[in-house]
Formats: C-alpha cells, sequence, structure tokens
C-alpha cells in the first residue's frame, strides 16, 4: 500500500491557482498580468472543486508556469521602471529629465506570439473574424484623451481596414453581406475559410464612460500585429507589395478604398518599374523644366485619349500614351481637372451640333467625308485604341476585370444606344447580370462579374464605403459626388444610381434609380432583382439575411421564394450560354416555371373563394361573425390553435414511421440523440406552420 498523500498536495489543490497567488508568483500588478494574459491566449479555467473558495478566479498552473518564462515579461518589468523614474522626475519638476526618460522608454514587439499562437496561416485565418471586427471598430472612433485612445491607433486601424478591404475586391472574395442595427455584416472567403466581420455605421460615436478601454486596446495591439501578418501573406501571394501606397490626393479628399486600390491594381513589375522610373527621373541631369511641364500636362492627353477611344476615334499618340500611363502613379492626381475641362469642351460641342442644324448642305457633305476618312482610320487602329484603354485605367486605378466590363458593356450597348440600356431585368438572361457566361458551381468567378458591366453612381447620403466595397468586389464600377470619384453625375456611362431619399429632383432616363437594399440582396441572391420594387420612394421588400439556410422543414419568406426561384432560372440561363444545358431542358424549365405560376394564380383564386364562402357562413350565424370582429386576435389564436391540433391529430395518425422503428434498434445514447433530433424538427415544423397560418391571416385581413 502507498504512501497517502495529505492534502492540498495532490488534485485541483494542486493543478489551478487563483489570480492573487500567480500575482505573487509571477511579480506583477494586476493590470501587467491582464495585459501578459491577453497577449499570451490565457484564460482563466473552472475547476471542478474550487478549493480556495467559490468566489474566486482560477488559473492552471501550466498556464502560469508558461507566463512566467515569456520574454514579454522582463520588457514590461522595465516598463514599470521607467514609468516609476518618469513619475518621480515629474514630481520633482525636472521636465528634461522625464523627456529623455520618455524617449528611452523600453519597446518591444509582438511577432514571436502570432507565430507562437498561430503555427499555420490557415489557423491565423480562422481566427480573423474577432480581430477584423476590433480593427473596423477602432477605425470609426474617435481619438480621445480622456479615454487614452491615442491618434496612432486609430490611423493604423483605419490602413489595416482599408488593406484588407482592397484585397476583398482585389480577388473578389466577398460572398454575402447584411445590414443591421450594429452595422454591416461581410464575410468573405479566404483560402477556403469564411471570415466573417462587422463594421459599424458612419456615424458620430459617442464613448461610453463603463468600458475599460485599456483592455480593448491590449486586445487591438495584438490584433493589429496579426493582421499586418496576414495582410502581407494575402499581398505576396497575388504578387503585390506590401503595405500598398496611398494616394495622398484621394485620402486627402476621403475616397477611402479608392485611395488604396489605385496602387493595388498595378503589379509587381509595373510598380517596381514606377520606382525605378521616378529615382532615375530624380538623378538625371537632363531633368530640366520642359520634361516636368510635359510630365504635368500627361494626364489632360490621358483623359482626351480614353474620350476617343470611348467615341471610336483614335489619337496618333495612344499607344506611347497608354505605355506612359500605366507607368505613372500620379495620372489620376489632375484627372479630375481634366474631368471638368472635357465636360466644358462637351458643352461646346453640343453647342455647336445644335448650331450645325441651321447650316447648309455643303456642310454635311464635308461631315459625312469626314466621318469616313475617321471610319478608315479606325478600322487600321482598333489595337491601339485598346491598349489606350488599358492606359487610361491602369491610370485612374480601375483593375483588370472592370476594363473587361466596361469592354461588354460597350459590346451589349449597340450603336446609337447608351450603355445603361444593354442588360434588360426582364429576362432570366439578364437577372443574371455579366456572370452570364460564369459556372454556377465556381462561386468565385460568379460573385466576381455579377455587376461587371454595369456603373453605379452614389449619392450623397447612401453609406458610400460599403456599398464601394460591395459593388467592386462584385466586379462593377462605382462613382460618386466628390473629389477622388472617376466618373462624375452627368457621365452618360452610369447604369445605376443608388439614393435613399423619397423623392429625386432631377433624372437621367438612360439610368435606372434603386435603393442601396437593391444591392445587398443582388449580391447575396447572386443575381439581379428587379429595380421597381426598390424604386426611390417605395418601401422596398424584406432585407433577408444570407447567413440564413432554407430547407423544407423551416418557415421561408414569399420574397425568398421568388428570389430563388429568378435564381434558378438565373443559373439555368448560365447553363445554356455555356452550353451545358440543351435548348429543350430549358424550355421545359420555363414551361415548368410558367405552370407554377399558373397554379399559384389558380390557388390564390380558389383561396378567395374559400374565404368568400366562410364569410357567407359566418354572416349567417351571426353571433360567430360579431366575435371574430371585435376580438380579431381571439379568432387568430382560436384558428392557429385549431391549426396545432389537426398537425397533431395527422401525425398521431400516420404512426410510427421505418426510421422510427428502426431507432429502436439503436443503443440507448444514440436513440436519445435521435429522439431530441426529431423533437427539434417537429417544434421548428410546428413553428414553420404557425407562421404560415400567421401570414395567410394577415393576408386575407
Amino acid at each position: 500500500m502507498g504512501q497517502r498523500k495529505k492534502r492540498g498536495q495532490a488534485g485541483n489543490a494542486v493543478q489551478y491557482i487563483t489570480r492573487n497567488q500567480a500575482l505573487k508568483k509571477l511579480q506583477l500588478r494586476l493590470s501587467e498580468f491582464r495585459r501578459l494574459c491577453i497577449l499570451k491566449g490565457v484564460h482563466p479555467r473552472e475547476p471542478k472543486k474550487k478549493t480556495q473558495g467559490q468566489n474566486k478566479t482560477y488559473y492552471h498552473i501550466k498556464d502560469i508556469n508558461f507566463l512566467a518564462h515569456e520574454p514579454l515579461l522582463n520588457k514590461l518589468r522595465d516598463a514599470h521602471a521607467f514609468e516609476r523614474k518618469i513619475k518621480r522626475a515629474n514630481a520633482k519638476k525636472n521636465r528634461d529629465l522625464a523627456e529623455r526618460l520618455q524617449a528611452m522608454r523600453p519597446s518591444y514587439r509582438l511577432d514571436h506570439l502570432v507565430k507562437e499562437r498561430y503555427p499555420s496561416f490557415v489557423d491565423a485565418v480562422r481566427d480573423l473574424d474577432d480581430p477584423l471586427t476590433m480593427v473596423h471598430l477602432f477605425a470609426t472612433l474617435p481619438a480621445e484623451k480622456l479615454h487614452g485612445i491615442p491618434a496612432s491607433v486609430v490611423q493604423t486601424s483605419r490602413r489595416l481596414a482599408l488593406e484588407w478591404q482592397a484585397w476583398v475586391v482585389r480577388t473578389a472574395a466577398l460572398r454575402r453581406t447584411f445590414v443591421s442595427v450594429k452595422g454591416f455584416y461581410f464575410q468573405a472567403e479566404v483560402v477556403g475559410q469564411p471570415v466573417t466581420w462587422l463594421v459599424p455605421h458612419a456615424l458620430s460615436q459617442v464613448l461610453p464612460t463603463d468600458v475599460d478601454y485599456r483592455v480593448m486596446l491590449t486586445f487591438l495591439e495584438f490584433y493589429q500585429t496579426l493582421l499586418q501578418f496576414v495582410n502581407f501573406k494575402l499581398y505576396n501571394t497575388l504578387g503585390v507589395r506590401y503595405p500598398p501606397v496611398v494616394d495622398p490626393k484621394l485620402d486627402e479628399a476621403a475616397a477611402g478604398l479608392a485611395s488604396i486600390m489605385q496602387d493595388l491594381a498595378q503589379g509587381r513589375a509595373s510598380q517596381q518599374k514606377l520606382i525605378d522610373a521616378a529615382a532615375a527621373a530624380a538623378t538625371r541631369p537632363e531633368h530640366t523644366a520642359a520634361a516636368e511641364q510635359r510630365q504635368e500636362s500627361l494626364p489632360a492627353k490621358l483623359t482626351g485619349m480614353r474620350g476617343n477611344a470611348e467615341n471610336g476615334t483614335q489619337d496618333p499618340d495612344s499607344t506611347g500614351a497608354a505605355d506612359a500611363g500605366a507607368q505613372q502613379a500620379a495620372g489620376a492626381k489632375s484627372e479630375m481637372e481634366a474631368d471638368e475641362e472635357a465636360g466644358d469642351s462637351e458643352d461646346e460641342e453640343l453647342g455647336s451640333i445644335s448650331s450645325g442644324e441651321e447650316s447648309d448642305g455643303d456642310e454635311e457633305d464635308a461631315a459625312s467625308e469626314d466621318d469616313e476618312e475617321d471610319a478608315d482610320v479606325d478600322e487600321h487602329s482598333e489595337a491601339a485604341v485598346a491598349a489606350g484603354a488599358r492606359g487610361v485605367a491602369a491610370a485612374a486605378g480601375l483593375s483588370s476585370h472592370e476594363v473587361a466590363g466596361a469592354q461588354t458593356q460597350e459590346e451589349h450597348a449597340g450603336v446609337g444606344l447608351p450603355a445603361a440600356e444593354g442588360p434588360a431585368e426582364a429576362s432570366p438572361a439578364a437577372a443574371a447580370g455579366g456572370a452570364a457566361a460564369a459556372d454556377e458551381d465556381d462561386e468565385a468567378s460568379l460573385c466576381g462579374a455579377l455587376l461587371r458591366g454595369f456603373v453605379f453612381f452614389l449619392g450623397r447620403e447612401v453609406p458610400r464605403e460599403a456599398l464601394l466595397l460591395i459593388i467592386r468586389s462584385f466586379g462593377g464600377t462605382v462613382g460618386w459626388d466628390g473629389d477622388g470619384s472617376p466618373i462624375r453625375e452627368y457621365d452618360e456611362s452610369i447604369s445605376h444610381q443608388v439614393v435613399d431619399r423619397p423623392t429625386q429632383g432631377h433624372k437621367y432616363l438612360s439610368r435606372t434609380y434603386v435603393q442601396p437594399q437593391w444591392v445587398l440582396d443582388s449580391a447575396n441572391f447572386r443575381v439581379l432583382a428587379d429595380a421597381e420594387l426598390y424604386a426611390p420612394g417605395k418601401h422596398p421588400p424584406p432585407h433577408l439575411s444570407p447567413f440564413v439556410t432554407y430547407d423544407d422543414e423551416g418557415y421561408v419568406p414569399d420574397y425568398a421564394k421568388a428570389m430563388l426561384k429568378l435564381q434558378e432560372a438565373a443559373n439555368a440561363a448560365r447553363k445554356r450560354a455555356a452550353g451545358m444545358l440543351e435548348a429543350s431542358t430549358f424550355m421545359e424549365i420555363e414551361a415548368s416555371r410558367e405552370a407554377i405560376e399558373a397554379v399559384s394564380a389558380d390557388e390564390a383564386a380558389v383561396r378567395a373563394e374559400q374565404l368568400y364562402t366562410a364569410e357567407l357562413r359566418e354572416e349567417l350565424a351571426g353571433r360567430a361573425g360579431m366575435d371574430s370582429a371585435k376580438h380579431p386576435e381571439e379568432a387568430l389564436e382560436q384558428s392557429t390553435k385549431g391549426a396545432r391540433k389537426r398537425a397533431a391529430a395527422e401525425v398521431a395518425e400516420e404512426g410510427p414511421t421505418e426510421d422510427d422503428m428502426a431507432a429502436t434498434m439503436l443503443p440507448r445514447k444514440q436513440r436519445n440523440l435521435y429522439a431530441s433530433i426529431q423533437k427539434q424538427n417537429k417544434a421548428k415544423r410546428a413553428r414553420a406552420q404557425d407562421l404560415e397560418q400567421r401570414r395567410a391571416a394577415l393576408a386575407e385581413d
């Protein structure tokens, strides 16, 4: 028989210690201990038997030993010593000494903690939900000295948030989005892992006083380091340098995501050429004032070349200007001024056209001869025009899929038709949007091309940053009212204008006006929703959450059914466009859809007839009709209870199914699990049936 151990030498008494015991062992203050636990990822434990008392916080002894060997522990102790020296110098009013000690304060890095807590890159991606939410939260908070929020932390959070959004746009990784009272929920697919984060609304924040911001700043310090590692890895995979360069002009104009996308649109090779060219130009002896003047006139040249490319004419220097425009990162700096000059020139051209209507026939003949010459030139210069368009897109910071979308939009527009009239939203093929030829199983290509070929203009009252992220992630082009916008409101290439006001003062007939919810619903269901339902001034359909999966046993809203039918029709159109579905099968699907709609119409007629018969019976009965009119809620509740009883009676009459009989042969543990699952399914079906009854009752009223 072994020696009997004394009390307190084995079990929970040895494996767990209290927080006060941990502080004495590590010789740390409570704030330093809490900070170290957050950075190392150590959390309190709940032992089965609390030997030191029920109202104490316990830690595992292995976690405390793990903290005792942390190199960061010595850095925290040195920082505490410097704080005491600085406090002593301030007490003696020796400001020079306090400033020198403040400059000599020891610094530390958290890189080794990130590598220690996340051995692989996939592990870090799986844990990105909280870091992204925290970074986006502090990116919208003000820098408050009262709460200890420094301005550098807010700026770093803003930069990391824009870098993450720029990568999501570049790779078309956005999958779902939902707007709620808390803010915008986004979900992206990163290396096969779903990452969900929350972005608060762009409103003035009121900081509560009952929140410990020191704890939040400690979490944020580690999350910023983690997000820098992840962004570097993602950018390096794309072959783009990190960190990307933010355009100072666009940043001052509060362009947000557009200020960082301009640098990200270029590849690593072109970026290195840009850096080398800038360095060579700075050290070149023949870098005279004439060369600088020619360089400053380059953006205006690019803008004129873009106008020629859209009109189908050829500029003699288009090829050279395109190559130069792809290498000049400062091309977008004065593009806004060039657009204003182009707008003035367009007004002059309109005036000349109106005055030319009263000219003689000789002038018309001369104009026709000039048009023929231009047409001859166009036939021999298609490659140069395409190169010029790519150069303009590179100078404006547009990505490759946006350039392809603009080309497809011009192809769909046809001769004499505006670009906005290309896709029609009535047919299933038009509901597929720019992803008409994409494979429905390839979600990345489907999401990246849904809004390709569409140009959106955002009103001042809509959330610009959220819509900019969604539209550009799904392949669309975006402009807004303000500095840094690539397009103006009077641009004829705009196909949709997003507004959020009851009435619109002036309207352009060549574009469609929708509410912001149209963009979110179209992105979630992967089809273009009916724009008539989202017209300004109307109550839009219910905003359904994309994080809810609809099955046969749960409740499915009516609008979700309509969108799912439209999604099936759009997928059939995509298969037909890809050559995977025969025309006969496509016609059968269309015929079945029309038959379903006809059957639904017949069911509505039958329901109306039954309702009319029931009302006649209630009028004959007299009292029943008066009671239901006086107490409609009680009548609705009685009808709901009756429906539940009838459903329970039907289930009782059916008897046990084959699955229930097979479950009797399972072990007790699995049988109980099966019974609990069946109970949950029955409750779910009853809830769905209850909602169906309520919806039918509200429709009858």
